[in-house]
């Protein structure tokens, strides 16, 4: 009728449901699509990996939509538009002579903003603090 279980299990079972509401949570939903041209998978692949990671930056971010411009093949141009419970459509653009340096520099680019965001988010809280305290 009872099982019992050891600490090692114990410890395991409980990783094994840590691991998988970690996934869950930092999933994010990724739109890639490509305007005058085709992408194909491999770069869809490796474009949603880059800009998934942005997650990290600010985890409140639901849904990342990828639009890449191939109008002129020898400037391609990227555009990156996060969006997210409580924040503003953030969007970053970048033009560059390849295709992953427009990439990155569109990524480097919505980092910097979403740190920035997150940053005015905590002094924010911070101030208000302060302000009780004074009183």
């Amino acid at each position: 009728m009872f099982q019992l279980i050891t600490c090692q299990e114990k410890t395991q079972f409980y990783l094994a449901g840590r691991r998988e509401a970690t996934k869950e949570s930092d999933r994010v939903q990724v739109n890639i699509s490509a305007r005058h041209g085709h992408l194909s998978p491999a770069s869809q692949s490796k474009i949603s990996t880059k800009v998934a990671r942005l997650k990290r930056f600010f985890s409140r971010i639901s849904a990342i939509h990828v639009t890449v411009d191939l109008e002129n093949a020898a400037l391609p141009a990227v555009e990156i538009i996060a969006s997210g419970e409580h924040m503003h459509e953030m969007v970053s653009h970048e033009t560059s002579k390849q295709l992953w340096r427009s990439v990155d520099g569109a990524v480097q680019k919505l980092e910097q903003q979403l740190r920035r965001h997150k940053e005015k988010i905590q002094d924010h809280k911070h101030v208000q603090s302060d302000r009780h305290a004074e009183k």
